[in-house]
């Protein structure tokens, strides 16, 4: 925090536009603010929590002029002062639509310099209950919490409305010791913890039953998606909203277009989502590479592919040298990096190795819009961009783009 700025305790703003953390609004001296809790069009008054020289950060405690959009939040813990996780819950469903697209078409206009055509797909059932993953922080007294916005501040909770009901007993367990627990319902096994312990020896990690109960090591999880049950290690990442694997994979299949005999490379690829429908789709005279470096992962996707011969899975990470050793010309590649993108020298490198078409998975709009503009200096262009409303609540979204050179 600059000690430049001017410090002023409140202020009563109107609210410009949607923007990433919070809405966009200008205080007197014509500094941008950011407010969270408020909505394009309001009237609001604003405490100030931080101050820069060249803009401020602040929640809407009180409404002056609401918008027609605003609804009362679902969740009691979603207020100024309170969790930061869930950012627009007092935002109508299509509010939250329209703020999200605005975002990534400001992204994609500021950083890729175009303005394409999305396909938005709402949220796919209901936003309560969705979450079949939750990562809590653990206060002294053992209570499960979230952070606040922006902070380390603990928030103690008793419930969580986006995560899956089944979480319930978690709540009300002493987790006295942990740093961190990790809830996971996912498929349609009993639902368990990651805990995470800080030991003068490291991190340990252990797996317990939702009332702290010891489990077996080997504990893992199994969803079925679209036919196929995929093992899922504790330590593995898979998406959080219930419905995400089977949107996200339909939308892959599609722009991949992958048919018999072809080359598919699959970067970040995880337990294997992508690249086990991916192997089926190109039979026995085709090749699927997967490329992940965490070998958690990689163990499950060798499982999830047992059969398979035609999937070969490497426990890689994505680098240049990566691209060089497994992209080929005329390859397909289905990339699903995490939140910060392409590391320095990737988009360069597969350029370089000319695939026919690429799929890329994004949940960061702005990464993905540097990325895009990297994979367009070399010659692709984006064909089409699916954008899923997988993050209800929040000004977050899953990207899916079709690059394909010179479309």
């Amino acid at each position: 925090m600059s000690s430049e700025a001017n410090v002023v305790s409140e202020a009563v703003v109107r609210v410009e536009r949607p923007a990433t953390g919070g809405g966009v609004g200008r205080l007197e001296d014509g500094r941008v603010i950011f407010v969270r809790h408020s909505l394009p069009g309001e009237l609001v008054r604003v405490s100030i929590t931080e101050n820069t020289s060249k803009f401020s950060r602040g929640d809407a405690v009180e409404v002056l002029e609401a918008s027609a959009e605003r609804v009362a939040p679902p969740c009691e813990y979603a207020r100024p002062g309170a969790c930061g996780g869930c950012d627009l819950q007092h935002a109508s469903v299509s509010a939250q639509a329209s703020w999200k697209l605005s975002l990534v078409r400001e992204h994609l206009r500021r950083i890729a310099g175009i303005e394409p055509e999305l396909e938005f797909s709402p949220i796919p059932g209901d936003a309560k209950g969705s979450r079949t993953r939750l990562r809590c922080a653990v206060n002294e007294d053992g209570q499960l919490c979230l952070r606040g916005a922006r902070s380390h501040e603990l928030i103690a909770i008793s419930s969580c409305w986006i995560a899956d009901s089944a979480f319930a007993p978690a709540f009300e367990t002493s987790w006295v010791g942990a740093e961190e627990v990790e809830l996971r319902a996912l498929g349609g096994g009993e639902p368990f913890a990651v805990v995470r312990r800080d030991t003068h020896r490291g991190s340990m990690i252990e797996l317990c039953s939702l009332r702290g109960e010891p489990l077996e090591p080997s504990t893992q999880s199994r969803v079925l998606v679209d036919g196929h049950y995929f093992s899922v290690s504790p330590r593995s990442f898979w998406q959080a909203h219930r419905a995400a694997p089977h949107v996200l994979l339909d939308a892959v299949l599609e722009f991949a277009d992958a048919s018999e005999g072809d080359h598919v490379v699959d970067l970040f690829s995880g337990v294997g989502l992508f690249a086990v429908p991916l192997a089926k789709a190109v039979g026995s005279r085709g090749r699927v590479t997967a490329v992940e470096s965490s070998p958690y992962a990689v163990r499950d996707a060798r499982q999830n592919g047992d059969g398979l011969r035609q999937l070969k899975v490497r426990e890689w990470a994505v680098s240049p040298r990566a691209i060089n050793d497994s992209v080929a010309k005329d390859d397909i590649v289905v990339l699903d990096p995490p939140r910060s993108g392409l590391a320095r020298g990737v988009p360069e490198a597969l350029v370089r190795r000319a695939p026919r078409r690429i799929v890329y998975v994004s949940c960061d709009p702005a990464t993905f819009a540097r990325d895009l503009k990297a994979l367009q200096s070399g010659g692709f262009s984006l064909a089409r961009l699916k954008v899923f409303d997988l993050f209800p609540m929040t000004e977050h979204v899953e990207l899916v783009g079709l690059l394909d050179i010179g479309a």
